[in-house]
């Protein structure tokens, strides 16, 4: 994030409650996510806006900010400011009306913020990421690597 900051990329802040991605319960986790409150500072929607005015990307940290900034967004991808509840799943189906690209940790397949990141990414892109995690033993979850997903061409 510091390279970040040294190339001028702005920041905005949102407060949202965090869901988990697995119980461990597959019948449970067909459940998955839970409703994740959020809210949102007008200083924040107005950066977003800003941003996009301006053609700059949006990127959220984590999914639990993808999930916060889709709920607070008209159709034409402008960002209400306050409070509210993300209640939707993003999966491949769904169209994003504002974010970009997602810093987020690594997920398994089957996981609900795995399922999100169909919103960004095909199955091939994907299955190719899920394998060099594998096969570089790249921590998921909680513990420690994470990865920045564009979305593709075809998701925009």
């Amino acid at each position: 994030l510091q390279a970040w900051r040294r190339r001028d990329v702005g920041f905005a802040t949102l407060t949202h409650a965090a869901g988990v991605s697995s119980t461990g319960d597959p019948a449970l986790d067909l459940r998955l996510p839970f409703d994740e409150p959020y809210r949102i500072p007008e200083h924040t929607a107005t950066q977003v806006a800003r941003a996009k005015l301006g053609g700059n990307r949006i990127i959220a940290i984590g999914t639990s900010v993808v999930r916060a900034l889709e709920a607070a967004a008209n159709p034409d991808g402008n960002v209400r400011a306050g409070i509210g509840i993300a209640t939707g799943r993003i999966a491949r189906a769904t169209r994003l009306h504002v974010v970009d690209a997602i810093l987020t940790g690594v997920h398994q397949p089957g996981e609900s913020h795995f399922e999100l990141l169909r919103a960004f990414a095909d199955d091939a892109l994907l299955a190719k990421a899920s394998a060099a995690f594998t096969a570089y033993r790249y921590r998921t979850h909680e513990f420690g690597d994470s990865m920045l997903l564009n979305r593709q061409p075809q998701h925009l």
